[in-house]
């Protein structure tokens, strides 16, 4: 799953271990998420993309890299 959350993050000033926090999981899910290694839930993609207010097709697109 390819997603934008690195490059999401770095335009709103957060680190890994802050969106982590904001979305209440480890930065190492964070870290999986950003490399594609990680597929995350429904429920925690819908929270990601409330942090940075776009819908869950905004950041997250299914498709191998």
């Amino acid at each position: 799953m390819l997603t934008r959350i690195k490059e999401l993050r770095a335009r709103e000033g957060l680190t890994q271990q802050q969106l982590a926090d904001k979305v209440k999981v480890r930065r190492e899910t964070i870290v999986f998420l950003e490399k594609g290694k990680y597929n995350p839930s429904l429920k925690l993609a819908y929270e990601i993309a409330q942090v940075f207010m776009l819908s869950i097709e905004e950041v997250f697109q299914l498709g191998s890299e």
